[in-house]
């Protein structure tokens, strides 16, 4: 056999092991939390882009929710404001305000564009359009830090509509609160409430951590499975540190109301979507209720 054929097969390999799992998810619906490098990255940009398109192409309900903090603190430098941050959370006043409604909304129809131009439809929303977010102010351990909301409710039928309609939905995380104040919303937050509210079968974040590890420092580490219950363990142990506490408590939010695995993915690496989505042995951390696997999905491991 041929070097050639040998090739080809291999081509074929891989599209029959992703057979089960297109048909797994064939029609349900898919959140991806876009952020990290991947999104300032133009070569891993289109990667991430090509893989969402390619789940919308196979029967997924992909909905894109992006951050953008890295490019907002990008353009606050340019006009001298210095960012400030308070438990990982940007302190927004109503300059700062202004200026990530501007720069979320510039890379928000940018996605837009790089979807269309593979051939899919997609719409950019902020969570501001047909009142999609509703928020209320948020306070870090009793502070004030400015025009940060929390998520206080999701319409769903704004996204539902569109996803019924074969658009590809693009959401940028700005929230109107009940005063019609408008308010930054951090993505990872916005991202969990939309999985929640849409009843996704899966939520992904993209990040710059290969997943959760045991030690931070070493990738060997990297936990592929993880419960709800060990990832509190790992908490209460002091094994999970950082920035990556609130993330978890924000998976573990989400299985919790109905959410079925949540993924945390090294958004770094080309493709990562894919791989974790479309291959037997995954690349991030999968995260799920009780002892199901995300390795099978017969009828009683649903």
């Amino acid at each position: 056999m041929s070097q050639k054929m040998q090739e080809y097969l291999k081509k074929a390999e891989v599209l029959i092991e992703a057979l089960p799992y297109i048909q797994r998810f064939n029609r349900k619906i898919i959140v991806v939390k876009y952020g990290g490098s991947a999104m300032i990255d133009e070569t891993l940009k289109k990667r991430v882009i090509e893989d969402v398109t390619l789940l919308k192409l196979v029967g997924f309900k992909p909905i894109i929710v992006h951050g953008g903090g890295k490019e907002i603190s990008r353009w606050m430098e340019k006009t001298g404001k210095q960012p400030t941050f308070v438990n990982g959370l940007r302190v927004t006043d109503e300059e700062t305000m202004e200026v990530a409604e501007m720069v979320l909304g510039k890379v928000n129809k940018g996605l837009v564009q790089l979807v269309e131009s593979l051939g899919v439809r997609a719409i950019g929303l902020s969570g501001k359009d047909g009142g999609l977010l509703r928020a209320q102010k948020k306070f870090s351990d009793g502070k004030d830090i400015g025009f940060v909301g929390e998520v206080t409710s999701v319409d769903a039928n704004v996204l539902l509509d569109l996803l019924e309609k074969d658009f590809l939905p693009i959401i940028c995380p700005i929230g109107l609160g009940e005063d019609y104040q408008t308010y930054n919303i951090n993505a990872d937050d916005a991202a969990c409430a939309i999985a929640q509210a849409v009843h996704a079968e899966k939520l992904a974040f993209l990040s710059d951590v290969e997943g959760i590890c045991t030690d931070p420092a070493d990738a060997s580490t990297l936990i592929s499975e993880l419960t709800i219950q060990e990832g509190k363990q790992l908490i209460e142990k002091g094994t999970i540190t950082g920035g990556m506490i609130p993330k978890l408590y924000s998976c573990i939010e989400a299985i919790q109301a109905g959410v079925s695995r949540v993924h945390i993915l090294d958004g770094r690496i080309p493709h990562c979507l894919l791989l974790e989505i479309f291959t037997n042995r995954g690349i991030g951390t999968a995260i799920f209720e009780g002892e199901r696997s995300r390795f099978y999905y017969g009828p009683d491991n649903q």
